[in-house]
Formats: structure tokens, C-alpha cells, sequence
């Protein structure tokens, strides 16, 4: 099955017990590869000015129903466009505390047809905040 899916560079990097940089397979490879997506803002990588997620643009708005849309949006287009073995099914932004929203993504493995669940933490700066750091 990890044929069908494919193995990629382990993110966070890290080597492996003989030094090299540390691969992962299968399932692990796609929740990596999401990780990097929704963690990347665009613009961030010189060589590929359009990869990442817009979510960033967000970090200082108030967390009201028309900003949980906009992430739910731009974390759909983001996989729709950059994550190619994944179908997002559903986005959903559930809140994790005062200063912290869960965005759970399910999707579906297009090689396997095995339906996935993965929660990405997002961390928002509450208003007033901003001018402290």
C-alpha cells in the first residue's frame, strides 16, 4: 500500500538511526506532507512563491464565523491544490482553547479509498495582544 502512496521526507526533519534524513511511508507520508502545506505561508519558500496555506494571513483577526470560513476555505483550496493523493471531504474549525482553534481535516486516500481524520492546531493572536510581542 505505501507503494501507492509513496514515502517522503519525515516532517519535523530528523535523521534516522544511520544519519541520513529520516523518510516516511504511507499514511505518515500524507499527514507530513499536509503539515508542511497548512504550516507554510505562501510566499515563505523563494523557489515556490505560491505553495502553502493563506490561514497565516489570519493569525491576528477575531475568531468570529466569517474568519472560521475563511480557514476552512484556504485550508481546502491549499490540499485541493498542493496535496494531489488526498481528497478533503470535510473542514471543520472547532475552538481549543482561548488563544488556539482546531482545524479538523477528513479526507480520503485516492490510492486506498481509506477515509482519514488528521487535527491541525492554529494558533490565533487575541486582539490586543499583537503590539506585546
Amino acid at each position: 500500500m505505501s507503494d501507492i502512496i509513496g514515502s517522503g521526507v519525515a516532517f519535523p526533519l530528523r535523521l534516522d538511526s544511520r544519519g541520513a534524513l529520516a523518510l516516511s511511508q504511507g499514511h505518515a507520508s500524507v499527514q507530513d506532507a499536509i503539515a508542511v502545506i497548512l504550516g507554510t505561508a505562501p510566499g515563505e519558500r523563494p523557489m515556490r512563491p505560491e505553495f502553502g496555506c493563506g490561514v497565516h494571513d489570519l493569525v491576528f483577526e477575531n475568531v468570529d464565523a466569517l474568519t472560521v470560513g475563511r480557514i476552512e476555505r484556504e485550508v481546502r483550496v491549499a490540499l485541493d491544490r498542493w496535496e494531489p493523493r488526498i481528497q478533503v471531504v470535510d473542514v471543520r474549525v472547532a475552538s481549543g482553547g482561548a488563544e488556539e482553534l482546531r482545524i479538523e481535516i477528513d479526507y480520503v486516500l485516492r490510492g486506498t479509498n481509506d477515509v482519514r481524520n488528521l487535527v491541525y492546531p492554529f494558533y490565533v493572536i487575541p486582539e490586543g495582544e499583537e503590539a506585546a510581542t
